[in-house]
């Protein structure tokens, strides 16, 4: 099957100008000024006229089997579905556990993960969780990363947090090289994905790693920096060393104090480059506040949705829409180890295409070359969804 996009304002993320794409299978086959197919081609012809074509959006960090629990039984949060991925313009996610590796396990997350897959979009994992050890398929960190291909990395390690296992300096550097020579084995990243909390030492154990061991600080993504204004300017640090930093997009059910925009403004005025940021969801995890005696008083939920709201927020500020882009899609694509398929507009890479209004409004979805919603019509489905 063909299908041929015509006239679009192409985002690759950068500003390409405007260009046709040809997509052959879930590849993109072809893109150029003018792309003609022969009448007997059995070609799909879509006008993107007036439209912008960007890549589809990577989600890093997304509680697909849902998370929390913090509050009982009752607080545990929903499993995700396909179209409310789809919906938000994602055609990647990068699924976690959190909290509750108790009545979550990663082999159930792989497993959703799966099912995710064969409904339509691209799915990734971590081994582990909030707690030590990590939980993991195998027995062993380094073994899930080399042997089982949709694990990436481990975490969300928590750090800095009262639900944390509080770790050890020899035990995180234990998990830190375990991550490394399984992605070494594996011809994969090896990241080790960091939750941040609100407490004091921050993000000290891990600076603490890379002064005194010889694992590389590109090993380490911490998330939730927003969390406090002292852990983000840690966090613009820990950047200029050479690390790489993931905050973690606002919504009604985020009660971050530092919004998005301006931790961006503070990390590039503080010396940090756009490519070193990424933005995550933090969907479908719950989001607790506790009072000062560590009980929960209030309990949101994360909405992917949020991932789109907010780079669309973000251009309105005034950042230009190629650095937004990148947060969201060749920026994580480089962190993951999937850059070689997916994060940018390229021939030979998947079809993961995104057809926007000039409002930056979502009106196409595409993943792997297969229209996932077209011109606000959700086409595909999840397996159970109504």
């Amino acid at each position: 099957m063909f299908t041929l996009i015509k006239g679009a304002s192409l985002y690759d993320p950068e500003k390409m100008g405007t260009r046709d794409i040809l997509i052959v299978g879930k590849i993109i086959a072809k893109i150029s000024d003018q792309i003609d197919l022969p009448d007997h081609f059995n070609t799909r012809v879509i006008s993107a006229s007036g439209k912008m074509v960007t890549p589809g959006l990577i989600d890093l960090h997304v509680h697909l089997l849902g998370g929390g629990g913090e509050g009982g039984p009752r607080t545990r949060t929903p499993e995700i579905t396909l179209s409310k991925i789809t919906r938000a313009g994602v055609t990647t996610v990068v699924g976690c556990l959190g909290t509750d590796d108790v009545s979550r396990r990663p082999e159930t997350l792989l497993a959703k993960a799966m099912q995710l897959e064969e409904e339509g979009i691209s799915t990734y994992i971590y081994c582990g969780s909030y707690q030590f050890p990590p939980p993991t398929i195998t027995g062993s960190v380094r073994k899930d990363i080399a042997l089982i291909p949709k694990v990436i990395g481990v975490g969300e390690i928590a750090l800095s947090d009262h639900r944390s296992s509080q770790p050890n300096f020899d035990e995180l550097c234990r998990v830190a090289a375990e991550a490394r020579v399984g992605g070494m084995i594996g011809g994969k990243v090896g990241l080790v994905h960091l939750h941040m909390g609100s407490g004091k030492r921050m993000l000290d154990p891990i600076l603490r790693i890379v002064k005194e061991t010889e694992i590389p600080i590109g090993q380490f993504l911490p998330t939730h920096l927003t969390r406090t204004q002292p852990l983000l300017e840690q966090s613009i640090q820990f950047a200029k060393m050479g690390g790489n930093i993931d905050f973690t997009v606002r919504g009604q059910e985020l009660h971050f104090p530092l919004t998005t925009g301006k931790a961006l403004e503070m990390a590039l005025d503080g010396g940090v480059t756009i490519d070193q940021i990424t933005l995550s969801s933090d969907s479908n995890g719950s989001m607790p506040i506790f009072d000062e005696k560590g009980k929960m008083i209030k309990l949101g939920v994360g909405d992917i949705e949020n991932l789109h709201f907010e780079w669309r927020e973000l251009v309105k500020e005034g950042f230009s829409l190629e650095d937004v882009l990148k947060m969201v899609t060749s920026n994580p694509a480089k962190r993951t180890g999937i850059f070689q398929s997916k994060g940018s507009i390229e021939e030979g890479k998947d079809a993961d295409l995104l057809i926007l209004s000039n409002d930056l409004k979502i009106e196409s979805v595409m993943a792997k070359g297969q229209m996932m919603i077209h011109q606000d019509e959700v086409l595909i489905k999840g397996t159970f969804e109504e």
